[in-house]
This record gives structure tokens, C-alpha cells and sequence, in this order.
């Protein structure tokens, strides 16, 4: 039972931090995650991004849909198997992931202990 409850904690500081970081850059967690996994790498395919952020792949299509439609991020045509998306970061998604800085936002306390 405490270990739930101390679930729950990180949870609601989770969902703390993530109202604030989408007040601030207009971007909910998710997009976020997205923006930081394209800034490490060219170009990764929407079951790659998934696996990373452990989206479904309903929900990763949700979240590159809302990324698109800000322009963050563009697609490709993979060379090497015509049948699948690639996904990179376009210039206005480089430029929002390099003005982050969440040492601007207030984390709670449950999650500071982690960091």
C-alpha cells in the first residue's frame, strides 16, 4: 500500500509539473518527450518513438499529429522500406526544444527527490 501511495505522489507532481510546462511553452509533456528524442537523434519512426515515450500507438499518432500541426516536426519517407514514416524535427521544433529550460519551472518536491 505505501508504495501506491507513493505512486499516486509522483503521479499528481507529474501532472503539476506538466500544467505548468504547457502554460509556459504551449506544448503538452508528450510533444515535449517527442521534441527531446528527435533532438538526439536524425530521424525515428513513430513505433521507435513509442517505444521511447511507451506511447500506444494510437497515442503516438495523437501526439505527432498535435506536433505536426504546430509545425515541430516533419515527415519522410523511409529509403529503405517505402511502406514507413520517418519523423524529424523542423526548425521551429529545434528552436522551441533549445528554449526549454524547466530549472524555470517549479518542481515538486516528490520529484526533485528523483532527480
Amino acid at each position: 500500500m505505501d508504495k501506491l501511495c507513493k505512486i499516486r505522489d509522483v503521479q499528481r507532481g507529474v501532472i503539476s509539473f506538466e500544467l505548468q510546462f504547457e502554460k509556459r511553452y504551449g506544448i503538452c509533456m508528450n510533444v515535449g518527450m517527442l521534441l527531446c528524442s528527435l533532438s538526439k537523434t536524425e530521424r525515428l519512426s513513430s513505433g521507435e518513438l513509442g517505444e521511447l515515450l511507451g506511447l500506444t500507438p494510437s497515442n503516438m499518432s495523437k501526439v505527432i499529429a498535435s506536433a505536426e500541426n504546430k509545425n515541430l516536426i516533419e515527415r519522410f519517407l523511409c529509403k529503405e522500406d517505402k511502406r514507413q514514416m520517418r519523423f524529424s524535427l523542423t526548425d521551429a521544433g529545434r528552436a522551441l526544444i533549445a528554449s526549454i529550460n524547466c530549472d524555470d519551472l517549479s518542481i515538486p518536491d516528490v520529484l526533485n527527490n528523483i532527480l
